[in-house]
């Protein structure tokens, strides 16, 4: 293989691997900005992942303090029974928004393909796990009486920093653990309409 070749191989395995994150990234925003963002910037600040202008920013001092202080209260809120909905109304403006920036800013071919695709791409992935997470959340809360109301919203942190992780650092394992998880989710869903049948149907 000649060196030409080889370095379109390569070049072509980064831009699939920068692609990835970019959607794992967007992905993780729709279940909580703050968590994808916030690592991205932390990344960034310590020179393990370069951005471009203007998503530059959010590498700065006072951005990283602005993410910490806001996630903390999106983790606060999000595990409260109620306010975890009005939460989800309020960040139907921000998730969507900040996996657009996400992918636009990790997809590492920004500089080659059109920055409105990838801002486009980016919104319309964070918008459907957002949209998910907001429609699951009410069934959850009433269903477990308010109880799994911070389990589930536990359980979204967690996946939302796995995935970025993964999709930042092993593009090929976030790609395993997005079957995991919708193996996991397809089998949970089935267990909550099957109670829900079963307590639809009268007693013998």
């Amino acid at each position: 293989m000649s060196i030409r070749n080889l370095q379109f191989v390569i070049n072509s395995e980064m831009a699939v691997a920068s692609i990835i994150s970019a959607f794992g990234l967007a992905g993780s925003a729709g279940l909580n900005a703050y968590i994808p963002l916030f690592i991205v910037a932390v990344l960034g600040r310590m020179g393990v992942i370069t951005l471009t202008q203007p998503y530059d920013v959010i590498t700065s001092w006072w951005a990283i303090g602005v993410l910490v202080v806001l996630g903390l209260i999106e983790f606060v809120v999000d595990k409260v029974p109620g306010a975890d909905h009005v939460n989800d109304i309020i960040q139907t403006f921000i998730r969507p928004t900040v996996g657009a920036l996400l992918f636009a800013a990790n997809s590492g071919v920004i500089g080659e393909a059109s920055p409105t695709l990838a801002l486009i791409a980016g919104l319309v992935l964070a918008t459907g796990v957002h949209a998910t997470k907001t429609i699951a959340r009410p069934v959850v809360t009433t269903t477990t009486l308010g109880l799994g109301t911070p389990v589930v919203s536990f359980f979204e942190d967690l996946t939302s920093t796995v995935a970025s992780l993964l999709a930042i650092f092993l593009p090929a394992i976030f790609l395993l653990f997005v079957v995991f998880m919708a193996y996991v989710s397809y089998r949970i869903w089935r267990r909550v309409r099957r109670a829900k049948l079963e307590e639809m149907l009268p007693n013998t």
